[in-house]
């Protein structure tokens, strides 16, 4: 029973009553908070584990018309903007296989993100040489965290559609020009264009090391 008011309050009230009392939170408040926290947590955790590849970056003074236009530069290439909470995106990470980039996490982040794991890169790091209040500091890839440079040599590749037409179109070629078309010929190849970030990261490495050795 509530002692303010002698008479016996329904559940959730009583324990508002209770809490309004001992100086605490609304029990209403605290729940609908936590919801909405679970809420972020699964779907963060559905875009790491889902994505072909996520960007992070630091947006500190982006204005809200200049993050218009770069979440409207996201859609247009197929790709999403999303500011996130850092300690819930350390909670989503945890549940997948790519918790190793929770330290990506610090300071004003937002992500970009899409199922074609170059789009994004092309797209934030075109932004970033443009407006330097956008700072790339790594992303995931696959299921391996990147560098920087990482996402500026992923930027640099043709993206998945383009590949995936290159490929259809020398089907019938000398193998020789399946090399030519990334350092990964054949069979291999294939499965990574089928799979979107699974097998990039070591796409990723081998043609960092050929326009190095170039």
């Amino acid at each position: 029973r509530c002692p303010c008011a002698g008479f016996a309050l329904p559940g959730t009230a009583q324990v508002q009553a209770a809490l309004f009392l001992s100086g605490n939170a609304s029990i209403g408040e605290t729940l609908v908070d936590r919801a909405q926290k679970r809420e972020m947590v699964d779907e963060l955790g559905q875009i790491f584990s889902e994505a072909g590849a996520v960007v992070v970056t630091h947006y500190t003074g982006l204005s809200v018309s200049e993050m218009t236009d770069l979440r409207a530069r996201m859609r247009d290439a197929g790709a999403r903007f999303k500011v996130t909470k850092n300690r819930l995106a350390k909670i989503a990470l945890e549940n997948t296989n790519r918790g190793s980039a929770a330290d990506l996490f610090a300071g004003p982040t937002g992500i970009a993100y899409a199922e074609d794991p170059v789009a994004p890169a092309k797209v934030v790091t075109a932004y970033a040489k443009e407006n330097e209040k956008l700072v790339i500091l790594g992303g995931i890839v696959g299921e391996s965290p990147v560098d920087a440079k990482g996402i500026e040599a992923l930027s640099k590749m043709p993206a998945i559609e383009e590949l995936r037409a290159k490929l259809a179109g020398v089907l019938n070629a000398p193998a020789a020009k399946l090399v030519q078309l990334l350092p990964q010929p054949g069979e291999k190849l294939a499965r990574t264009l089928n799979a979107p970030g699974g097998n990039l990261v070591g796409v990723l490495n081998a043609y960092k090391a050929k326009q190095e050795a170039a």
